[in-house]
């Protein structure tokens, strides 16, 4: 029993700093409505600074100063960043400031690299707390009992703050209705910079808190933003109390989940997350918001079908690349390959979001799952390769029709993170099956058959399933089901009253988008000749997410150009710096603010409009009286 207590009070302890980087983000989401994904590069800036001020220049602030003066140090960048990019992005899509967010991310990561080097770096200890104390004959750091009391007090500070001062009542206000909140002469910028500053403060200071505790590393980031995400969603998005009972929830899970249910202990968070958003959607203390009726900030205009010369220029394009075996050697082909498997990838998660508004968090679940269907299907069934890219997909098909049933039951960023926690059970399973999936050895030995071995085989291989996969896709756009997926989009309770079925158009769309992101990674693990859990991971997810918005989510054909443009850029960029992530995220960031409607959207906006084209009218006219 006694060592039962101690568990429970070790998960108390890491609640504390998880409620204080969860709490940031979901003040800063009430009130700007940003999905911040750098919110994690700020933990770990808080970090980094903190060990700076405590080990080396701890003479001149002590360790408590240097950990206060680190998380305000942090605050003050944060407030740069807010004034200098976010600013100038608020009015664009919020997937975009999604995406400028992830590009900060990435050059953080580098940037820590840089200026402390990639070793892991230990602590001080905190003066005053450096032994332990006897709990039942068990010994608790006397440091984790600090936190478990720190928690509550800050718990505490922030309910005052928001309940007994002008700003937080200004902050609520805002979190209610920013407009009115405008029209009563309040100044939105400084009161947007302020919240953003407060926000980044706690998750500096949930960071600096930790080094006690914890090695500081470079990929703390990532680490800790999805249980920060999970512990968001679960409590209820702008719900200070909700985060600090999540937050707990969450670390206790994590804490017994080893000892009580050791197969599936990493799944756990992420089952009690996809169970609440099905069950109660806005989270246990969030408050019910009207239904999202698209991708936030999607606003598509009439699209028209490729005219005949267009055709033609595409074909001509397509034969172009096919003549590149004629010019480049193995490695050339070989990021042709994997260029063409990434416009795959991303062509169907931008099907899902341009068409169908639903805008996923965790699409490289599919892509996975297609990749471990036709490494399981040769390795062990022993199937020719032609077989396995025909069945091997179907297993990313499958894992789409049945998380997608209850993920188009939601809406907007409900519907994205119910998307991720499913792609983490399926990243979790992978990871801890070791008897089928190989876990952290992954499956080894995916070659393909002598008749597609070569590079320049492998190559027009790839290139035909991807112009094949494009051209299905496009198709679908302009088909009747893609006018009734749109129709369901942009009004869903319009389309409803014609009888379109909404929820069945959505899940069949998810379905397709699955079975193509299984598709491309069945390609994906003939290229690489292996398969690991980490082709089911977030980042992979994200960086669908980032082809699609670079591209442009608001065009047909946006996905395809953005794959090409951010993949080669990433490929070429490791090849040639070290600090691929800073200029890559650079880049990004450029890209967002400079281009917000992505490369074809703005490239779109130099040409001369066209009305749709008529046929296509027809058959939305055709549709809807048959529905009737």
């Amino acid at each position: 029993m006694a060592f039962y207590i101690v568990q429970f009070l070790t998960g108390l302890a890491s609640a504390a700093s998880l409620f204080l980087v969860a709490s940031g983000l979901s003040i800063i989401f009430g009130v700007t409505r940003i999905v911040n994904f750098a919110h994690g590069a700020f933990y770990m800036l808080g970090a980094y600074v903190a060990y700076t001020l405590t080990d080396r220049l701890a003479g001149a602030l002590g360790f408590w100063g240097g950990i206060v003066a680190a998380a305000l140090i942090v605050a003050a960048a944060g407030a740069l960043v807010e004034m200098i990019l976010l600013r100038r992005i608020y009015h664009a899509p919020e997937l975009f400031q999604l995406l400028a967010t992830f590009g900060l991310t990435l050059m953080v990561e580098d940037i820590v690299v840089l200026l402390w080097g990639p070793s892991d770096l230990v602590g001080r200890r905190a003066p005053g707390f450096k032994g332990a104390v006897d709990v039942l004959g068990q010994s608790v750091p006397s440091y984790d009992l600090f936190l478990i009391v720190f928690g509550p007090v800050v718990l505490g500070i922030l309910w005052f703050l928001f309940r007994r001062t002008r700003w937080g009542v200004l902050v609520r206000a805002a979190t209610q209705d920013r407009d009115m909140v405008a029209s009563l002469g309040v100044n939105q910028k400084w009161l947007f910079t302020s919240v953003f500053a407060v926000g980044v403060f706690l998750a500096a200071l949930g960071g600096a808190l930790q080094i006690p505790r914890d090695a500081v590393h470079h990929a703390m980031d990532l680490r800790i933003i999805v249980e920060v995400f999970v512990v968001v969603v679960i409590g209820g998005l702008g719900s200070i109390f909700g985060a600090f009972v999540a937050a707990v929830l969450v670390s206790e899970l994590n804490a017994f989940g080893i000892l009580v249910f050791p197969k599936i202990s990493i799944i756990l968070v992420f089952l009690v997350m996809a169970v609440v958003l099905i069950v109660r959607p806005w989270g246990l203390f969030g408050k019910k918001e009207a239904p999202a009726r698209r991708t936030p900030g999607l606003t598509v205009n009439p699209w028209r079908p490729l005219t005949s010369i267009e055709r033609l220029a595409c074909v001509a394009v397509v034969v172009l690349l096919a003549a590149l075996p004629l010019l480049g050697g193995n490695y050339a082909l070989s990021v042709g390959a994997e260029i063409a498997i990434f416009v795959i990838f991303a062509a169907s998660l931008h099907f899902l979001m341009a068409v169908g508004g639903l805008a996923s968090f965790g699409h490289a679940a599919y892509f996975g799952l297609g990749a471990y269907g036709v490494a399981l299907l040769g390795k062990m069934a022993g199937l020719p390769m032609i077989a396995c890219l025909l069945l091997g997909p179907l297993l990313g098909a499958l894992g789409a029709a049945m998380f997608g049933f209850f993920a188009v039951q939601l809406s907007g960023v409900y519907f994205a993170m119910l998307t991720l926690a499913f792609a983490q059970i399926v990243w979790s399973v992978a990871f801890q099956w070791v008897e089928v999936t190989g876990g952290d050895n992954g499956i080894l030995g995916v070659w393909p058959e002598k008749w597609a071995a070569s590079p320049s085989h492998f190559y027009w291989l790839s290139l035909a399933i991807a112009a094949l996969a494009v051209v299905a896709l496009r198709i679908a756009v302009f088909s009747p089901f893609g006018y009734a997926l749109r129709a369901t989009r942009d009004s869903p309770l319009r389309s409803e009253a014609i009888g379109i079925d909404g929820k069945r158009i959505q899940w069949t769309a998810f379905v397709i988008a699955g079975t193509f992101g299984g598709l491309a990674g069945a390609l994906f693990a003939y290229l690489k000749g292996s398969v690991f859990p980490d082709n089911l991971g977030i980042s992979l997810s994200v960086d669908a997410l980032v082809m699609v918005l670079l591209g442009g989510v608001e065009t047909v054909s946006g996905a395809v150009v953005g794959a090409i443009v951010y993949k080669a850029l990433s490929i070429w960029l490791v090849s040639q710096t070290d600090w691929s992530k800073l200029v890559l995220g650079a880049f990004i960031i450029v890209v967002v603010v400079a281009f917000p409607r992505g490369i074809v959207g703005t490239l779109e906006t130099f040409l001369p409009r066209r009305s749709p084209d008529q046929g296509s009218q027809a058959i939305l006219t055709s549709h809807a009286e048959t529905a009737e």
